[in-house]
């Protein structure tokens, strides 16, 4: 099977803030810059890793802005416009479609917990903006699981270009890969997973740890679709550290730490999101250290 246009290194970038708490455009801008010279696929803006559950639709529509704006030509920009209101996800795909956009990132409906049927409506009204669509799968968040068999369902629309998948049920996403159809995208959403998902045919990753560490996720990755085998395990067992201490909080509480310690934003926050614990302090800041990173 071809690969997917989508596959890749994706980075789930975080949203800079400000010591107020307003959106740092600045240091957002610095941040895209140097996931450019990394050499990722792309860049995921206002996510989960985004802060995106406290940013409003104006923010998200000026950090789609920015993010387009810097990416022009050199990177490809999947919009975060999921929502558990399928009339807000439609607004918002429609906003980043507007500011040009080349896909959107939607997540499943979060608390409402629809039926098959519901999703398959709530991914058809989005799809009919007529952004390509990535349909983001993860049950820890969400509440609930897309089953390959809605999956498949959902798919069946040209628009759905591809998953990311952080179900964390390895058996769900070989499921997943064996039933696409061609062209399909199936991302892992776990970055200890990419390697894993790859072996069985996956197409790479939305990272978060590439938002820290842009070239060797690249690297990882690329060693992963040229079926460098050998070369990407090693890669994959030497960022497991890595993997491991950026979720010993919930995301993206480590990832943004590290890159204040790495001088790439402010030590800000929006609640409910706040500072790591001092333990946690102490363990990513040996992590930097053991990566030579800060």
């Amino acid at each position: 099977m071809a690969r997917s246009e989508y596959a890749g290194c994706w980075t789930a970038i975080i949203t800079p803030f400000k010591e107020d708490g307003s959106l740092d455009e600045q240091s957002l801008r610095s941040l895209i810059r140097s996931q450019i010279e990394g050499g990722v696929t792309g860049i995921v803006p206002s996510g989960t890793t985004g802060e995106s559950p406290t940013t409003t639709a104006d923010e998200d529509r000026r950090i789609f802005e920015i993010a387009v704006e810097e990416a022009r030509g050199k990177i490809k920009v999947m919009a975060g416009t999921g929502s558990n209101s399928t009339a807000d996800a439609v607004e918002y795909t429609t906003h980043a479609k507007e500011v040009g956009a080349d896909a959107c990132l939607v997540v499943a409906p979060y608390y409402n917990k629809p039926t098959p049927e519901g999703l398959k409506r709530h991914y058809a009204a989005i799809a009919a903006v007529g952004l390509p669509v990535i349909v983001y799968n993860i049950k820890g968040r969400t509440g609930i699981n897309i089953d390959t068999d809605t999956l498949m369902e959902i798919a069946k629309d040209p628009t759905i270009v591809g998953v990311k998948e952080a179900s964390g049920d390895l058996g769900q996403m070989k499921e997943v890969l064996s039933r696409r159809r061609e062209g399909f995208a199936v991302l892992s959403g776990d970055d200890a997973l990419t390697y894993a998902l790859a072996r069985e045919g996956g197409d790479g990753v939305i990272s978060v740890a590439s938002n820290i560490a842009p070239a060797r996720m690249v690297s990882l990755v690329q060693k992963c679709l040229t079926g460098d085998w050998s070369a990407a395990e090693a890669e994959h067992k030497d960022l497991g550290e890595m993997f491991q201490k950026l979720f010993i909080e919930s995301n993206p509480v480590p990832v943004k730490y590290c890159a204040y310690k790495m001088g790439l934003c402010k030590l800000s926050y929006r609640l409910p999101m706040c500072e790591p614990t001092a333990a946690t302090c102490q363990a990513l800041d040996a992590m930097l250290a053991r990566y030579n990173l800060a």
